[in-house]
């Protein structure tokens, strides 16, 4: 794990003992501080107990405390930690923040930092991927992967490539990265924002705490190319990136896979852009590029069957992420006379009304099978554009596309909701959605029951 002497005779509480929780409050005992830790869970109090005082901060007199760390799930706009560690004034942070404070006692190192409303995971996972595959030590946490401080530090020379969401930077003050880039901002978890403005702000906030390190930003929304200009302004002359820049390149023809459609010709831009930042030639990343095999649940190409693709993009929890997914798969004349061919698996706990981005895509949609709680919404909005299946599991889903499907077809789980109605979350969504495919189909990888990683 990652300590410092910087925590060593100071004072924390820790609200949360999952996995980010859980490894602060390792890193902060080992690093010699004082810890108050809770959690509602008796189980994931359990490792503590006996190690650190086991008490709600709620219920505490914080005066002398150094910090309250919370989840990012923690919703400071209505949870009421936030008041009650305020009025010591003091800062409620979470384990990037603690992890900043790591860095100088580390060894010489660079910090690579990505937000954005979608991409972000695929474009983390694809710069440590790259980074590796070139031999420079690095790891990857944040919102993916092990938590950044249940992980070994790296030798001198390493890259630490963090995933954070806005929830992330909220909690984070001193983050001060190396290189920091946005994919894209697009409306998303607004019932935790006064309201749009609000959202982009936090992420633009990543930028802020840097003190002399590159910012690379894609410009293709408005909200990213505003943010660009605003650091143009203060002087900061941003990196702005485009998708077209693949090409440019002369990176897009080699690229994977796992990387297809627009939406990934984006993240790899992005990658690329930040890649070169830390030094890399075009020819290291040009091999990263075409041995990186992708993320569990984003685009992942369960199994070919019967000449039938299945398709896992359980991470699309909202529209702008599914969009792509269904531009990634337009008809083509050499399959099937060129109609579409994609049976699109949509629905789950909406987070918005409507189609979306979506809207502009169901030109490649030959089926619709609707499921979940937003079912019925997605029904009543695709009838009439699309043929329409109202099966409300996905395993009904998965059984009528299946029948339907003809080679050189597309099933493919990209349900624009979030996973609560049905599933603790999307993992455990993409999971079943893989083996419904395996009971379905008779896959034999898909009847693999466990958890698979593909992680690179």
């Amino acid at each position: 794990m990652i300590t410092s002497p910087a925590f060593k005779g100071k004072r924390y509480a820790v609200l949360g003992l999952a996995r980010s929780g859980a490894a602060a409050a390792e890193a902060l005992l080992a690093s010699g501080a004082e810890v108050i830790a809770w959690d509602r869970q008796p189980h994931a109090r359990a490792p503590f107990e006996g190690r650190c005082r086991l008490i709600d901060p709620l219920e505490l007199d914080l005066t002398g405390f150094a910090g309250v760390v919370v989840s990012p799930g923690v919703p400071l706009n209505s949870h009421p930690i936030g008041p009650h560690v305020w009025q010591y004034g003091l800062p409620v942070i979470g384990d990037i923040e603690l992890f900043a404070a790591t860095r100088a006692s580390l060894p010489a190192h660079r910090v690579v930092g990505i937000t954005g409303t979608n991409g972000k995971s695929t474009t983390t996972a694809l710069v440590h991927h790259i980074l590796r595959e070139a031999g420079v030590p690095t790891v990857m946490g944040g919102n993916i992967g092990d938590p950044i401080l249940a992980q070994a530090p790296l030798p001198e020379g390493g890259v630490y490539v963090l995933e954070l969401s806005s929830f992330q930077i909220d909690l984070t003050f001193t983050l001060d990265c190396d290189v920091a880039a946005l994919t894209n901002i697009t409306p998303d978890h607004l019932d935790r924002y006064a309201g749009f403005e609000a959202y982009a702000a936090s992420k633009e906030r990543l930028f802020q705490m840097q003190e002399k390190g590159t910012a690379i930003i894609c410009d293709e929304d408005a909200p990213s190319a505003a943010i660009a200009d605003r650091l143009d302004g203060a002087g900061r002359a941003a990196v702005r990136v485009k998708t077209e820049d693949l090409d440019a390149a002369g990176l897009a023809a080699g690229r994977s896979p796992s990387l297809a459609g627009p939406h990934n010709a984006q993240n790899a831009a992005v990658a690329v852009a930040i890649c070169r930042q830390l030094g890399l030639g075009d020819a290291e990343i040009a091999a990263g590029l075409a041995s990186y095999r992708g993320l569990p649940h984003r685009m992942e190409r369960v199994c070919e069957t019967g000449g039938v693709v299945y398709i896992n993009d359980s991470k699309a929890t909202n529209a702008a992420s599914a969009a792509p997914a269904l531009a990634a798969f337009p008809p083509d004349p050499a399959i099937n006379g060129g109609l579409p061919r994609i049976h699109w698996i949509v629905g789950g706990l909406p987070k918005e009304d409507g189609l979306g981005a979506c809207a502009d895509h169901l030109a490649n949609v030959a089926a619709a099978y609707t499921v979940g709680e937003a079912g019925p919404m997605f029904a009543d909005l695709l009838e009439g554009n699309v043929r329409v299946e109202r099966c409300e599991l996905i395993s009904e889903a998965v059984r009528r596309a299946a029948e339907t499907a003809r080679p050189g077809d597309v099933v493919l789980l990209s349900p624009a909701c979030a996973s609560y109605d049905q599933f603790r979350d999307y993992e455990k969504r993409g999971l079943h959605f893989r083996q419904m495919v395996g009971a379905i189909t008779g896959c034999g990888t898909c009847l693999d029951i466990g958890e698979r990683s593909i992680l690179p």
